[in-house]
């Protein structure tokens, strides 16, 4: 029998500590997410609401098919910065006509949509999913454009925007925009760039330059509307391929549009799957507050994979990485799963042939986080962590499979780039409230400074000032803790969003749906050389 056994008492103390540590960081991130939400206020709202217009999220619902669910990506983009939570924009997965799509939608109560840095890493973080899973992009447009305080971090790498738009349509993969208000300066380039066109009737107004920028360059007087309203391009300059009464119907005619595209998935659904043999609810209580303290990734693995039934590969041998096959949401999968934190030469070797057999078979990879990185030491180093580290990396590097990552606790130093880590572009990176990444962790990296520090005072035959180190110590520990913790970081947009647990096969069925949109082919070969 390959179906998972549980350990867990969910009525013992243990697991109901975890579970309410777990629930209060739940809740911490909720009010973070209603940030996002609100929008630029209750203020701004209500005046977009007295004006007959409809919310961002609002017309993304309008927009998706009835009763299916909508991925939002990076909704916590901007958070401990200047800029509001959110990035005043809304980007996620969702289906429309029965087509899974990449959907963007400016928030016009935030700065009348203008974009910040923050808007524009996470506009160009989907369009690098829309382009690697080949999904159709839609953009619900109202935007003042760039928000010009911040001009000189959005300028020059924001023509990357336009760029993607005509790559997309360049590999086949579908663009459409929906202009429901402003689109000026450079944001007239998204409908000009994009494969379908709809305005909205009195509404839409779009322009390179407005009516006073207009008067400043040449003289000319004009008006926004035979300027850049959608009536006149609809029948004038035949920028606006369809005119639209008003928003619903614009968001109808979107649909139609997506309708007619005949863009089909490269691999078909695999249908029904069988719910997980263990209950999804008790992933509350699996992560220790303390990420010291080691779980069995196994508890996980059987809450979220098909009848949680996994092949485990190599059990007996570098028995801290757990690997195995599995299936999730009905699509095939492997496994790799960190155990007890640590990464020796054993599990190094272990993971780099793992990865080698998925891409034999053309199977996605998941890689379940919580590794303080690989193991430091004379006996380690002497018998070759960095080339067996190496090698792992090497592997994870050059394999053509998707990947998928979700940190569950710990995601330290190297460690963080075996287990595919932001940097080695997996397709798409969730969080769990209680994960952490960092070169390496806050007690560690302040003991290495005052090792330094201790050493250095030493070498110059100065007495050290017990004290200082003391508030130095305090000061990096409580500065890396906090630059650890997955708000900072998703704010970052180091991760694709930080999930509830419990969403956790929801989340991975939806993203290997995606996945499958595009056709892939595992690496036969083309790895670089294993040092062995």
């Amino acid at each position: 029998m390959t179906v998972l056994q549980t350990a867990l008492d969910p009525t013992g103390p243990d697991h109901r500590a975890h579970r309410a540590a777990m629930l209060a960081k739940l809740a911490e991130l909720e009010a973070e997410h209603a940030k996002a939400l609100a929008g630029g206020g209750e203020k701004y709202v209500r005046r977009h609401r007295a004006r007959g217009k409809l919310l961002a999220r609002e017309r993304i619902e309008l927009l998706l098919d009835p009763d299916t669910p909508f991925l939002e990506l990076s909704p916590l983009a901007a958070w401990g910065s200047d800029h509001p939570v959110g990035a005043s924009l809304v980007t996620g997965i969702g289906v429309v006509e029965g087509v899974e799509c990449l959907i963007t939608a400016n928030d016009p109560t935030v700065r009348g949509g203008a974009s910040n840095p923050w808007s524009l890493k996470k506009a160009l973080r989907a369009n690098d999913i829309a382009l690697a899973n080949r999904l159709p992009c839609i953009s619900l447009v109202e935007s003042g454009g760039a928000d010009l305080p911040s001009q000189k971090e959005i300028f020059i790498p924001g023509g990357a925007i336009f760029r993607d738009l005509t790559r997309l349509s360049a590999a086949g993969i579908p663009t459409i925009a929906v202009v429901f208000g402003n689109s000026t300066a450079g944001g007239a380039y998204v409908p000009g760039m994009s494969d379908h066109v709809i305005m909205v009737k009195e509404r839409a107004k779009v322009f390179l330059g407005g009516p006073p920028l207009v008067k400043m360059a040449t003289g000319e007087e004009s008006d926004d509307e035979s300027l850049g309203g959608a009536e006149m391009h609809a029948r004038v300059s035949g920028l606006a391929d369809h005119l639209a009464a008003d928003e619903p119907d614009a968001l109808r005619q979107a649909r139609r549009v997506v309708a007619r595209l005949n863009h089909r998935k490269a691999h078909p659904d695999p249908g029904p799957a069988q719910p997980p043999a263990h209950d999804p609810e008790e992933l509350l209580g699996v992560v220790p507050d303390d990420l010291k303290t080691p779980f069995d990734p196994r508890e996980v693995i059987a809450r979220i994979v098909d009848g949680s039934d996994f092949d485990e590969f190599k059990p007996l041998y570098g028995t801290s990485l757990v690997t195995g096959w599995a299936a999730l949401h009905g699509y095939p999968v492997g496994i790799l799963a960190n155990a007890q934190g640590v990464l020796f030469s054993a599990e190094s070797q272990k993971a780099a042939q793992f990865i080698q057999l998925a891409n034999q078979r053309d199977i996605p990879l998941l890689f379940l986080h919580n590794t303080t990185g690989y193991m430091v030491g004379k006996e380690y180093e002497q018998g070759g962590i960095i080339k067996h580290g190496a090698m792992m990396i090497n592997a994870v590097s050059n394999s053509r499979v998707p990947h998928l990552s979700v940190l569950m606790g710990a995601s330290y130093g190297a460690g963080h780039y075996g287990m595919c880590g932001r940097a080695y572009d997996p397709r798409f990176l969730f969080a769990w409230p209680s994960a952490k990444s960092a070169v390496m962790g806050p007690q560690q990296l302040a003991g290495v400074l005052s090792i330094v520090a201790r050493q250095s005072a030493a070498a110059k035959g100065q007495p050290y000032d017990e004290d200082a180190d003391a508030a130095l110590r305090a000061m990096v520990e409580q500065q890396i803790e906090s630059e650890s913790l997955p708000l900072f970081l998703s704010g970052r947009l180091y991760d694709d969003g930080v999930i509830d647990p419990r969403d956790t096969r929801t989340v991975l069925g939806l993203c290997l749906s995606a996945v499958h949109s595009a056709p892939y082919e595992g690496a036969r070969g083309g790895f670089g050389v294993f040092r062995m």
